[in-house]
């Protein structure tokens, strides 16, 4: 008996056959394939049988996991649900129209030229997600992250600031500041506890002074660093804007908002596709189309003793039914889960553990870009303890006439999500003018998504607690019989491309190891 047909005999049989395959060793890495966690190229063995894998989604992982093993001899068929190619790499234009789940019909009214990203928006430097850009041709430009002429904006037990635009630049400066003449002052009284000797306390106070801009008398005063009330010019050297109290700065309590710039992967300098983020779907799309059937919803996921066999609807509403030798299925599990299935009941508890972001997006048009006129920023986030949460600017098309912010950026959205589109919009703009009044007079059109009301999605993407990451992930990467779950949702890199990207090359290393 083939090692293949052994494996299909175990899962058809209700066994496991990840553990089969783990047995006879093929879930190890083939000796001449890359790891599909290294970046750069990655390839892997030809098909000698030419085998047929049915792709459930034409997201990117999907069309990933098509590019990848249509490269080396593998049959790829993609049933797609919707009419367009993306999943949540999704650009919103001018002309566009979508119904949520609710019935509720947006048509998008921006101006020629301009777009909205409600779903990824941004790229990481370490991603996966630009190897593909470069294999592709996909022109990249910076995504302005961070800025530090953007805004904090707290009113909730945010002592005497409350309810002030905290310029980002000012409070990190004099934060800096503050901590800096701490630690000094502790160094030069011997009050730390640290095996430091007394060269080494000399050169970290000389550190202190320089890193947070400290008097000769290691106090902190204020600097440039933090910007000025009237600006240096040919006629005058500028006026240096005085610091805030350190007690005002701890009771603004924007340290959560600090700490998140720090991390890995929400660096200064991000990258976006120009023209907007669906430029790098229809890039897999041109290379993988003719693959895809779109409005093909799955209606049933089963096994065979040799396979699987799939049955959708097609464009014309007809039940269809396919087979083939294995199963990506990229469905959100959400979706997945009342989707009739073979699936083994360890499986079927798995996806339906599964917890999704309930996030939400306000994208708006504006007749004047007065965040770059008025206020001088260029691109960024302003961020705020109000329900909208976000406010980001374009990092495209400066110093043009129009542009989009995103107005709004919800994360555990369970007040602006449950709004209708036009409430949403009222939301953003009440509490948007309060950072910005020029909102009311400039504003022109927008639109909103809530993505546990988008159509098979019905979440933002997959978040795992401690517990979850333990007791179901790792099921959730194994085959059931010769069915693959794939996708951000069965990476450590939920919510990115990259973890769509990231899965597809794993699964399709699976796949490509019973060869």
């Amino acid at each position: 008996m083939k090692r293949r047909d052994f494996i299909t005999t175990v899962a058809v049989s209700g066994g496991s056959a990840y553990a089969a395959m783990k047995a006879l060793g093929l879930l190890e890495k083939p000796a001449t394939a890359q790891s599909p966690s290294q970046r750069g190229s990655f390839r892997l063995q030809p098909s000698k049988r030419g085998d047929r894998v049915i792709i459930l989604g034409a997201g990117l992982a999907g069309m990933a996991c098509a590019y990848e093993l249509g490269k080396v001899g593998y049959d790829c068929i993609i049933l797609e649900a919707r009419s367009r190619a993306g999943g949540r790499c999704w650009t919103l234009r001018g002309g566009d129209q979508f119904t949520d789940t609710l019935g509720q019909t947006q048509t998008v009214q921006f101006d020629s030229g301009l777009y909205f990203n409600p779903g990824p928006a941004r790229i990481p430097q370490e991603h996966v997600t630009l190897d593909y850009c470069r294999e592709f041709g996909v022109a990249v430009e910076v995504k302005e992250n961070l800025n530090r002429r953007e805004y904090y904006y707290n009113t909730q037990n945010a002592g005497s600031l409350s309810g002030q635009k905290v310029r980002a630049r000012e409070a990190i400066t004099d934060i800096r500041g503050y901590i800096s003449e701490l630690l000094a002052k502790a160094i030069s009284q011997d009050a730390i506890n640290a095996p430091l000797t007394t060269a080494d306390k000399e050169k970290l106070v000389e550190f202190l002074k320089t890193y947070g801009g400290l008097s000769p008398d290691l106090f902190y005063k204020g600097s440039s660093r933090r910007g000025f009330i009237n600006y240096p010019s040919a006629e005058q050297p500028g006026t240096q804007s005085d610091p805030y109290d350190l007690s005002a700065l701890i009771q603004l309590g924007f340290a959560n908002y600090e700490a998140l710039e720090w991390n890995w992967q929400y660096q200064m300098t991000m990258l976006q596709p120009i023209g907007g983020m669906d430029q790098i779907a229809k890039a897999f799309e041109r290379r993988v189309g003719q693959k895809i059937a779109f409005q093909s919803e799955v209606k049933e996921i089963r096994k065979t003793p040799n396979g699987v066999s799939i049955v959708y609807t097609n464009s014309s509403g007809t039940n269809q039914q396919i087979k083939g030798d294995y199963c990506i299925c990229t469905i959100p599990l959400p979706v997945l889960k009342d989707i009739p299935s073979d699936f083994s009941p360890d499986m079927k508890e798995a996806i339906a553990s599964a917890l999704y972001v309930r996030a939400g997006k306000g994208g708006l048009q504006f007749r004047r870009r007065f965040w770059e006129e008025d206020e001088k920023i260029f691109g960024g986030i302003t961020r705020t303890d109000q329900d909208i949460s976000q406010i980001w600017y374009p990092s495209e098309g400066y110093l043009s006439n129009k542009g989009i912010l995103l107005g709004y950026y919800q994360f555990d959205d369970t007040k602006v999500g449950t709004l209708s589109p036009a409430q949403r919009l009222s939301l953003a703009l009440e509490q948007g003018s309060n950072i910005h009044p020029q909102y009311r007079n400039e504003f022109e059109n927008g639109v909103t998504v809530y993505w546990p009301t988008i159509p098979y999605n019905l979440g933002g993407w997959a978040e795992y607690t401690d517990e979850a990451r333990q007791r179901y992930y790792p099921r959730l990467n194994e085959p059931d019989g010769n069915i693959y779950l794939c996708g951000e949702h069965v990476s450590y890199l939920t919510s990115w491309m990259a973890g769509a990207l990231e899965s597809a090359r794993l699964v399709s290393s699976k796949i490509n190891t019973l060869a």
